[in-house]
Order: structure tokens, then sequence, then C-alpha cells
């Protein structure tokens, strides 16, 4: 199989499976594991936090953030498009007892500050719930991985800040991000209060991620991750593949933009396929048919041996990564031509 469904379905490299073999350990409950310390360290200095913690899932690093940031009752201000928003059984709400508050997401992926800005209910008003937290993503999932410009976050971060609002940042895929607009994840998440890394996508580690932010902010997420069950105990063995992840994972993530212009060429030159080469900025290749029901190509594809998926909208999503290379896109661009030939 040809699996292009996500960055997700990656295997560790070599180097992450000796170095999970490798790997010193203690119990991270107690705060002895050694390399969880070390993976926290690089991470807070790639992201520029005072600190960071490593929390099992993307998901889960995304709850612990507005939980900390936002009080019972108050609101998530986000997208209507976001992960946050459509993929994360509405955490925040089930467990936070927060009100989703969604905005329109712009093609490209950010939030208005119109919009922004008409989401924040007056403090004075005893009938609504206050702001809590605003959060972005970078890159944007259900916008095909565009990565949004450090002009935009300086703007939402200047306009949280005049309004006493933190602001948080998914940035599952920051790294894509950070590669395709040539510049440090550091300076991408010097914006925000919080931001949540997620190892196990592009970057290829098998599973984790981590949420940076002050030392105050870290201090709070460790309790709601215990809270949440998220307090892992020689938790070094998974660490050990995201020390790796962040060490060797970053620059190389330039080979799967590549790949995806290649996809996103090929896909737009098949009769029937809606899908523009410019819009794609990093790994993420969304397209739509006009004679076939995405279901139906999804289903006939996968008994071709080529996995992709939906991700709403009638659009098609295909992904680049590190376990595919250049002859599976033109593998999987000669099968896609076949099946839409009939």
């Amino acid at each position: 199989m040809l699996d292009f469904r996500s960055d997700t379905v990656t295997k560790p490299t070599p180097a992450m499976m000796n170095a999970i073999a490798q790997a010193a350990l203690g119990d991270d409950v107690y705060g002895e594991d050694p390399t969880v310390h070390e993976l926290q360290r690089l991470g807070a200095e790639m992201l520029g936090k005072e600190a960071a913690l490593f929390v099992p899932s993307g998901t889960m690093g995304n709850l612990i953030s507005v939980l900390v940031h936002a009080p019972r009752g108050s609101e998530v201000i986000l997208g209507d498009e976001s992960h946050i928003y459509h993929y994360e059984q509405g955490g925040a709400s089930a467990v936070g007892s927060l009100v989703m508050h969604p905005v329109p997401t712009q093609d490209d992926g950010s939030l208005s500050l119109d919009d922004l800005q008409s989401a924040l209910r007056n403090k004075a008003d005893d009938h609504s719930a206050w702001p809590g937290v605003v959060c972005l993503e970078n890159t944007h999932n259900r916008r095909g991985g565009k990565a949004l410009s450090l002009a935009y976050l300086r703007s939402v971060q200047k306009f949280c800040q005049s309004h006493d609002v933190p602001l948080h940042l998914d940035g599952a895929r920051l790294a894509n991000a950070a590669v395709a607009v040539g510049l440090p994840m550091s300076e991408l998440a010097a914006c925000f209060d919080s931001v949540q890394l997620d190892l196990s996508k592009g970057l290829g580690a098998p599973v984790g991620g981590l949420v940076a932010g002050s030392h105050q902010f870290v201090t709070q997420a460790k309790r709601i991750r215990k809270l949440l069950g998220g307090g892992m105990r020689q938790a070094g063995i998974i660490a050990a593949a995201g020390v790796v992840a962040l060490n060797e994972m970053v620059d190389r993530l330039a080979d799967d933009h590549r790949l995806a212009q290649q996809l996103a060429v090929g896909l737009a030159a098949l009769p029937g396929v809606e899908c523009d080469p410019a819009s794609v900025e990093t790994n993420l290749v969304l397209f739509r048919l006009h004679d076939m029901p995405p279901s139906d190509f999804v289903a006939v594809m996968r008994t071709r041996g080529v996995l992709l998926g939906e991700i709403g909208n009638q659009n098609l999503r295909m992904v680049t990564h590190y376990d595919v290379n250049s002859d599976d896109v033109e593998k999987a661009l000669v099968t896609a031509a076949s099946v839409l030939a009939g």
C-alpha cells in the first residue's frame, strides 16, 4: 500500500529506533526521566519558550493549553474550520465547561481581526460568556496546509494583548510552517502565550507532542496533564524518538513539500480533477473531482493499493511524508488516472 492518508502514518527512523533502545529512563511522574527532560529542554529552546511539557498527543496538548488559559464558562474563540473545533471531540466543552465560539476561517487559514473583534464579548455584560483564549492553527489542515505569515501572527498577537486575552497556537505542523516561510519555529511561536507541537506527524516520531510557554504555564499544564491521565512513567522510551525528530527531521520537511508540489502538478493535469498547485505550500494537497463522488474514489483507490482520505467540503486530501518518495507519487498519479478513466 502507498499511504497518503496522513503524515501520522510514518514509522520511526532507524536513528529513532536506536535512540529508543538506548534511552536513559526514569519515572517521569516523579520528574525523574532524563530523556524526557532532554526532549522538554530541546523543545523549549526550539520554540523559544521558557519551558515545555511532553504530552501523549497533540489533541491532549491543545486541550491542556485551553484549560490552562480559559476559566470555566469562558469562550474559546477559534476558526470554524480549525482542528480543535472539528476533530477533538469538543474536549474543551466536555472537560472544561468552555464555550466554543467559532469565527469564519479565511482561505489562507487566518481569522480576520474584524471577526475576532466581533467575537469578543464585553466583560461588563453580565449575560455573555467572557473571552477565555483565542486559538490559531499553523499550518492549517482543512485549508490545505497553509502557513500563516509572521506579519499576520504579530497582528493577532497585538490584538490579543490589547484585549488582555491569551493566544494559543495549535502548531501540530508548525515545523512545516517554519520551513515554508524560511523562519525558525521560535520566531513564529514568539507571538503566542502557548504552543502545541506534534512530534508524530511530519517529524516522524511514533507518538507524542509538546506544549510550551512560560514556567507558570507549564507548571499548570503538568497538573492538567495528570488530571487527563497523561502522566507517563518511563516515558523516555518514546521521548527518545522525539529528540531525534527535533534534531534530525525538521529541515528535511522541505523534501515533503517538494513531493507535494510534484503530486499537485500531476493531479492538476488529470481530466476531471480540480487542484491548484500554486495553493500548495507545505505537505498537504487538497483536490476535488468533477465527475466522481469522493468516497467512491477513495474506495477504488484503496483496492488499487493507494490510500488517501476525504476532509470535508467535497475535498480529498493526500499528504506527503518521510515514508513516501517521488516514485511513489508517480505510481499514485498513474493509479488515479486509471481510476478516473474508468
